[in-house]
């Protein structure tokens, strides 16, 4: 699979402009202790790295790991959704919980995807596909370590000031990320229809018939449409559902969308 049809045009360039960013600030607000940079750049990784180790830790304590013994179905998708996506080895764990999410983690194979146990229970098989994928995407993307470092540098600044570009800076390039890692999902679930209400439930919750998820999809496209949602965009991690939706609809109508398809494994 060519992985980086699954990359979104906008992530590159706003990790290049995240990165210069973040260079700079260091270099106008540190210049004094700059001879420090490398130094701490290593302590940065090392405390990534141990806090990695600690969550698989937690995660492996607390809920349950996916395999053929403990839950075959779901480790049949998840097995299709990475053999979809080339994504390598990687642990699948459903964590109890009240809310809808699901994310990844780790700097090294196997990376692990957790699933929180509400999504099981209001999402279809293909729509579990999507999400499984959409995470594997991080995965294949390198977002993973790459959030990480960038997060923990955007933690660490040396000004207030810094602190909000940093903040800014990585939450613009954590979006784009997101886009991107929708393209492997809908990659892994082959469906439009499919990614689109997997995308409404993480907000509305449980669905029962396409007519619901449609009147889901006009009430957010309405909200979603006001100047406070689009302030509140520009400071999250995450972009917007219907922009969400809106770049997928793009995505499946494209060449590139065709061309991973005809290549994706059987």
């Amino acid at each position: 699979m060519r992985r980086e049809i699954l990359r979104d045009p906008s992530e590159q360039p706003i990790l290049v402009a995240t990165l210069l960013m973040i260079l700079a600030v260091f270099l106008l607000a540190a210049a004094p202790t700059l001879c420090l940079l490398p130094l701490s750049a290593i302590l940065l990784v090392a405390v990534a790295f141990q806090m990695n180790q600690a969550h698989h830790r937690a995660i492996v304590q607390n809920a349950l790991r996916v395999s053929s013994q403990t839950a075959p179905e779901l480790a049949q998708l998840a097995a299709a959704c990475g053999k979809s996506l080339n994504s390598g080895p990687f642990e699948l764990y459903v964590l109890r919980a009240r809310q809808m999410n699901a994310y990844t983690f780790g700097f090294s194979d196997p990376r692990v995807v957790v699933v929180y146990s509400p999504l099981l229970q209001v999402m279809d098989a293909s729509e579990l596909r999507f999400i499984i994928g959409h995470e594997l995407g991080h995965v294949v993307l390198n977002h993973t370590w790459l959030t990480t470092l960038l997060g923990g540098v955007a933690g660490v600044p040396p000004s207030l000031g810094a602190t909000i570009v940093f903040t800014f800076a990585f939450r613009w390039w954590s979006r784009a990320c997101e886009y991107s890692s929708d393209r492997a999902g809908l990659v892994a679930c082959g469906s439009l229809e499919k990614a689109t209400s997997a995308l409404v439930k993480l907000v509305a919750g449980e669905l029962d018939s396409p007519a619901e998820i449609e009147q889901a999809l006009r009430l957010l496209d309405t909200e979603d449409d006001s100047p406070v949602s689009a302030l509140g965009e520009s400071l999250a991690t995450h972009p917007l559902i219907i922009n969400r939706i809106e770049k997928l609809r793009k995505f499946a109508a494209s060449k590139e969308y065709r061309e991973l398809m005809a290549a994706k494994p059987i």
